[in-house]
Formats: C-alpha cells, sequence, structure tokens
C-alpha cells in the first residue's frame, strides 16, 4: 500500500496541473443577468439556477408597520432556471420561468406552489467607452412576462404571482474604474395590465362590481458599489433598491391585500460571485436583502443563492 500513494499523488498532481493550464490559457466568461452590466460575447450561452428564500413575520398595512398572527411567518421560495445567449456581442436575450412555493406557520391560510411567469428579455450594449483609467457604459434592456399558469392572484399573501402581463424598460450606467471598483444605476419602468379573481366585487378606494382587478404600474430605481478582486475571479457588490407604484390603494383595516394595492419598497442588498478556477465557465453567487421600509408588502428578509455555467455553443477553430 505505501508504494501505491506516491504515484496516485504524481497523478493527482500532474492532473490538476494539465487542468490549471488548459484553464489559464482559455478565455475568462462571465455569466450575466438582465438587470446587471455584464454581457455575453456572440454565440455565448448561460444556463443559470437561482433560490431565493424570503421570510416575514412585520408587515405595512399602508404606512403602518404591524404583525399579523392569523399569518406568523410568512415563508416563499423560488427556484429560477434561467436560459441566455449572445446573439451578438452588444445583443443578449434571456428566458425563464420560477417555481414558487409558499407556505404560512399560523393560521386556516395553506400555501401553494408552482410555476408562476413566463419572462423574455433582452439586452443591448449602447455605450462602450473604455479609456486607460477605466470604462464607461450603458445598457438598455426590454422584457414581457406573462402567467405561465392559471394560478390564483389575489390570494395574498400567499400568491405566486400578480397574474398580469408586464411589458418592462430598463436603462443601467455603469462606470468602473481601472482598480476594478465600480459604480452602477438603473432605472426601470414596469407597466402591468389587469388580472382576474374569484369574485365579482372588490374595494379599492370604492365599491367595484367586477372580476377584474387593475395592477398598478411600477418604477424601480436602484445603485450598487462593487469591486472585482483576485484577477476578477470575485465580485462584491452591495447596493439600494426602491420600487415606486405609481397608483393603487392600501390594505384596509384587517383586511387582506390583493392586486390593487400601492406596493411600495425599499430594500438593501449585498452580494458575492465567485468564478472558480477549477470550474471553468462556472459562477457560485450568493446574496442578502433586507426590506428597510415600505407600503403594503412584508418586510422580507431574503437569502439568495445561485450556480451559473457559461460556454461558447460556437466550435473554437484549430490554431
Amino acid at each position: 500500500m505505501p508504494s501505491v500513494i506516491p504515484k496516485l499523488s504524481n497523478f493527482i498532481g500532474l492532473f490538476i496541473l494539465i487542468f490549471v493550464v488548459l484553464w489559464a490559457a482559455s478565455p475568462r466568461i462571465q455569466a450575466q443577468t438582465p438587470s446587471d452590466a455584464l454581457m455575453m460575447k456572440k454565440s455565448e450561452m448561460c444556463v443559470a439556477t437561482f433560490y431565493q428564500h424570503d421570510t416575514w413575520d412585520e408587515y405595512w398595512e399602508g404606512t403602518l408597520l404591524r404583525n399579523n398572527l392569523n399569518i406568523g411567518t410568512l415563508t416563499r421560495t423560488n427556484i429560477m432556471p434561467m436560459l441566455a445567449y449572445g446573439i451578438t456581442d452588444k445583443l443578449n436575450v434571456f428566458i425563464s420561468l420560477p417555481y414558487i412555493s409558499t407556505s404560512a406557520s399560523g393560521g386556516q391560510m395553506a400555501g401553494v406552489s408552482g410555476f408562476q411567469d413566463f419572462s423574455v428579455f433582452a439586452k443591448y450594449k449602447i455605450i462602450n467607452l473604455e479609456k486607460t483609467s477605466g470604462s464607461f457604459q450603458t445598457f438598455g434592456t426590454v422584457g414581457y412576462s406573462l402567467p405561465a399558469t392559471s394560478y390564483l392572484s389575489d390570494y395574498m399573501p400567499l400568491n405566486l404571482g400578480l397574474g398580469t402581463n408586464e411589458l418592462s424598460a430598463r436603462v443601467i450606467i455603469k462606470y468602473e474604474h481601472k482598480s476594478g471598483l465600480y459604480l452602477r444605476g438603473s432605472f426601470a419602468y414596469l407597466y402591468r395590465t389587469t388580472t382576474e379573481a374569484e369574485r365579482d366585487f372588490y374595494y379599492a378606494d370604492k365599491g367595484i362590481y367586477t372580476s377584474t382587478m387593475d395592477v398598478p404600474n411600477t418604477t424601480t430605481v436602484d445603485g450598487a458599489l462593487g469591486a472585482w478582486l483576485f484577477d476578477r475571479s470575485i465580485q462584491l457588490e452591495v447596493g439600494a433598491v426602491k420600487n415606486t407604484a405609481q397608483s393603487g390603494d392600501d390594505i384596509r383595516r384587517q383586511n387582506a391585500p390583493q392586486p390593487t394595492n400601492k406596493m411600495d419598497m425599499t430594500h438593501l442588498n449585498a452580494g458575492i460571485r465567485f468564478f472558480p478556477k477549477f470550474l471553468k465557465g462556472f459562477s457560485i453567487i450568493a446574496g442578502y436583502t433586507q426590506v428597510v421600509a415600505g407600503r403594503n408588502v412584508g418586510k422580507s428578509t431574503i437569502l439568495t443563492g445561485g450556480l451559473t455555467y457559461q460556454f461558447s455553443t460556437k466550435k473554437q477553430k484549430a490554431q
């Protein structure tokens, strides 16, 4: 047995050396999403899966922060696969279909689970200025989503989603210093249609005799400070996001929320992304988000994890 160990260790050492040399000789690939400032090159594809664990035991009824013993702690989990592709170096497209599960620790309301909304996005790099001191870039993203199943949107807060068609447009601006430090900001407008309830009367500032509910449009403003470390193998980022509904009513005292509500929220977040050298094309994502202010929403704490794999679909020419 002792004579086998040196031979095995030599083989493992040689394998690792070959793998590292091959990895170092290949171009670094960075996965990206519709709302960040990263782009894939032409013919590159990214397969990703994200997981979110969202919990809250307090919520804002209008602007009043309160708890609800009939709900206890509400838990929402989100498993979202995503596929992205580089049509050109400047144009990327994305599709996603999240699977949602909800539950409550108290009360009589049962949780639900199922697929939520199918989404497709396109992101275009508008401006790319590179200097020795750093780079400045702007991007535009448009997206469209629609319910993938006939889930009940008027079952808040345990509903899977709002049950509405949504058209979104986002502008992203980023400046990155040569050191790897960067600033990023974006503004988005989300246009939403109506959703259907399983009742023919509801109250939204006044009594309305219909099963069709108007879902408020929303604006989103966010900013982030980040840094690339260790030859861009680690990305760190902290930021803040503010969502503001453009219309809507408040939750009535002791009533359940509904899709017509004006749902505003401000949350702070921090995240890390790791591109392991021993797994070419992969990245590992972890994040933390805390809702710090809101209106007609839960005071959520959200933990996020994800795994992405990016590769070229075009065969490399022999040197």
